[in-house]
C-alpha cells in the first residue's frame, strides 16, 4: 500500500490515545460529481478511492475497528439506475481489494439486510468475508442495507423470541443483552464517528452503539476523503474530554 504521512501520524502518537473504533458516514458522493459535471455513479466510484486511503490510514494508526455505512437502507428508494451503479462497485471493490486486505491482516464483514442484495453482490460478500476471516490488524466492516432503527428491531424481535421460549425473563434484560443482538456485537462500541461533506445529522447510523462516542464533522466531501482528513479527526478526538457522564478530574 502506499506510504503514510509520518508527520501527523508522530503527532498522533505524541498527543495520546488512538480510538479503538472509528466509524465512518460517507457522505458527498453526488454534490462532488455535481459540482464537476458527473453522473452520480461516477460520484460513487471516485469514492471508492477513499475507502482505501481510510483503511489505510486506521492500519497505520492503529485504529483496531473501522465501520463504514455505504449504503442505508432508505437508500433502496433511489433510482434503479444509481442502484445498479452501486451494487456494480461493490462487486468490483471485493474483486479489487480482496487479495491486498487479506494480505493486509483486514477482516471484513457486511453488516444489514444482506437479504436484500442481488445473488451476484451476495455472492461477492459471502467470498470476501470468508477470505478475509483471519485477518487480525483491523476489522473493517462495511453497513449494506443498514438501518439503525431495522437493527433494533430486529434485536428486540430476538430478545422477544427468547422470552416467548422460556429462556430470558423480562425482568432480567439489561443493556448488554440488546447489544449481543446488534451487528455489532463483536466489537467495542465506535469512540469517533466521523462525518463527511459537513451535514449536521446521523442518518440512521449506529445509533445504540453511539451513545458515547465523539462526533466530528469534517467539511470534506467524501470522493476528497484522505488519511490526512482521517488524521485531523484523530487529532480533534485526542483533544476531547471523555467523561461519560462523570466529573472530569
Amino acid at each position: 500500500m502506499s506510504t503514510v504521512v509520518p508527520t501527523l501520524l508522530d503527532q498522533l502518537r505524541l498527543h495520546g490515545a488512538i480510538p479503538r473504533h472509528v466509524a465512518i458516514i460517507m457522505d458527498g458522493n453526488g454534490r462532488w460529481a455535481q459540482e464537476r459535471g458527473l453522473s452520480r455513479p461516477a460520484g460513487h466510484q471516485a469514492g471508492m478511492r477513499s475507502v482505501r486511503e481510510a483503511v489505510e490510514g486506521c492500519l497505520a494508526a492503529g485504529v483496531e475497528v473501522l465501520t463504514l455505512f455505504a449504503f442505508s437502507q432508505e437508500n433502496w428508494q433511489r433510482p434503479p439506475a444509481e442502484i445498479d451503479a452501486l451494487m456494480t462497485l461493490l462487486e468490483e471493490y471485493i474483486a479489487q481489494e480482496a487479495a491486498e486486505l487479506r494480505a493486509e491482516g483486514v477482516s471484513v464483514r457486511m453488516l444489514g439486510d444482506l437479504d436484500r442484495l442481488s445473488p451476484s453482490a451476495r455472492a461477492a460478500v459471502d467470498q470476501i468475508e470468508a477470505a478475509t476471516a483471519g485477518g487480525t490488524r483491523l476489522a473493517l466492516n462495511i453497513c449494506i442495507s443498514y438501518s439503525a432503527r431495522a437493527e433494533l428491531v430486529r434485536a428486540m424481535r430476538r430478545l422477544a423470541e427468547r422470552v416467548q421460549a422460556g429462556e430470558l425473563a423480562p425482568e432480567a434484560i439489561e443493556e448488554a443483552h440488546v447489544a449481543a443482538e446488534l451487528y455489532t456485537a463483536e466489537w467495542p462500541d465506535p469512540d469517533l464517528i466521523i462525518r463527511t461533506s459537513g451535514e449536521m445529522r446521523v442518518s440512521n447510523f449506529l445509533l445504540w452503539q453511539m451513545a458515547y462516542a465523539e462526533l466530528h464533522v469534517t467539511p470534506v466531501l467524501w470522493p476528497d476523503f484522505s488519511r490526512n482528513t482521517l488524521y485531523a479527526a484523530l487529532l480533534d478526538f485526542q483533544g476531547r474530554d471523555r467523561r461519560f457522564g462523570r466529573v472530569s478530574a
